[in-house]
């Protein structure tokens, strides 16, 4: 352990210098419909090669409500992905039938109407190190309900699916798209669990070594918390150095394992105020870690920072917009391209009464 924080210490004393700012080049949209609500991506997952990107999302319909979301319950809702072949300049929307929720799966409160598949055992194999492959984690219920998994061979374009994934003695878990790919047939997954009475939640890391005909429980990240810990992200430091942010209730938390996640540390709150969101954390090529965010206070908006040093300390916030109609926003995600330039989608809002889009922010994070 000593020389773990010994050599955190040199990284960060070699990290102090002179920094170049990061830089915002332009707001794009994603998707966007009149009348319609686009949200979450944070929940699907975003998948990257070179400058091919696919990002997941929700695609339902608006209605302006009091309270909540604005969202629909009472009509159905897709899960959907966008493509971009030019590192996020422009996007195509697809609906692959493969990713269509289990018969009687209610999205946005109601049956879809365009039902796929009842979720199935693995059957293992999975080859997790394929060049195009990608992964993402649903669930039925953000309390005590069940999650399952599907998997893509050809970046997004057919889903194997749905497959089970177990409770691991928990009351229920909200899968949400966290991974880690160790090798050919093991991956990590970083999941919600409900906590002991039910209510969301708390995170645990579960792992397969079988290409997902099993799963094993690891851990819990940290202790459960009196409010919520929800909706990990995740960047492998090092062969067994792992470093995960939680979303709390309006902030976000930072824990590290250096025993490949069978251990936990905290190491602090690299954000104190979001207003509640998710983080996203993205290994840069330079070695930094980028930390994106939506921000539920005025002024809504998307916000970022950066560590040098492995998660140590965190940068000055950098703003990438604020203009956000509301706080019905954010789920970030962040993917790099080849040029070094960042690719942020999220969902966003012109106005509390305006529908819903998904967006992205193509920006220079510096160096």
């Amino acid at each position: 352990m000593r020389s773990q924080v010994l050599l955190i210490a040199i990284v960060a004393a070699a990290a102090v210098e002179a920094a170049e700012p990061a830089s915002i080049v332009r707001h794009l949209v994603v998707y966007r419909e009149a009348g319609r609500f686009g949200g979450w991506p944070a929940n699907h997952g975003i998948w990257a090669w070179g400058d091919e990107i696919v990002v997941g999302f929700e695609l339902g319909y608006f209605a302006q409500r009091q309270t909540g979301h604005a969202i629909d319950y009472n009509r159905p809702a897709e899960h959907v992905l966008a493509r971009s072949l030019d590192g996020g300049e422009t996007w195509t929307l697809e609906r692959p039938e493969g990713l269509r929720p289990p018969p009687g799966e209610k999205v946005a409160g109601v049956p879809t109407g365009a039902e796929g598949r009842q979720p199935v055992d693995c059957p293992g194999g999975i080859d997790f190190t394929h060049p195009d492959f990608a992964l993402t984690a649903r669930m039925t219920s953000i309390h005590a309900g069940n999650s399952r998994f599907y998997y893509s061979y050809d970046r997004g374009k057919s889903w194997q699916g749905p497959f089970r994934l177990p409770n691991f003695g928990q009351p229920g878990t909200a899968a949400r798209t966290d991974y880690l790919v160790n090798g050919k047939h093991d991956c990590t997954l970083f999941l919600t669990a409900a906590k002991s009475n039910g209510r969301e939640g708390r995170v645990i890391a579960v792992r397969t070594r079988d290409g997902g005909k099993t799963w094993n429980f690891v851990s819990f990240i940290g202790p459960e918390p009196d409010d919520y810990a929800i909706m990990p992200s995740s960047v492998r430091l090092g062969p067994k150095h792992i470093f995960t942010a939680i979303r709390r209730r309006h902030w976000i938390d930072a824990w590290r394992s250096f025993d490949d996640g069978e251990s936990w540390h905290f190491v602090g709150q690299p954000v104190v105020v979001t207003g509640g969101n998710p983080p996203c954390l993205t290994k840069l090529a330079d070695g930094r870690i980028a930390l994106t965010y939506g921000f539920r206070q005025q002024p809504y908006g998307i916000r970022a920072k950066f560590s040098a040093d492995g998660g140590q300390s965190w940068g000055e916030e950098t703003i990438l917009r604020d203009d956000g109609g509301n706080w019905d926003l954010g789920y970030a995600r962040t993917v790099q391209r080849r040029d070094g330039k960042l690719v942020t989608v999220y969902y966003f809002n012109d106005s509390a009464d305006t529908e819903r889009y998904i967006a992205a922010t193509i920006w220079d994070p510096g160096r």
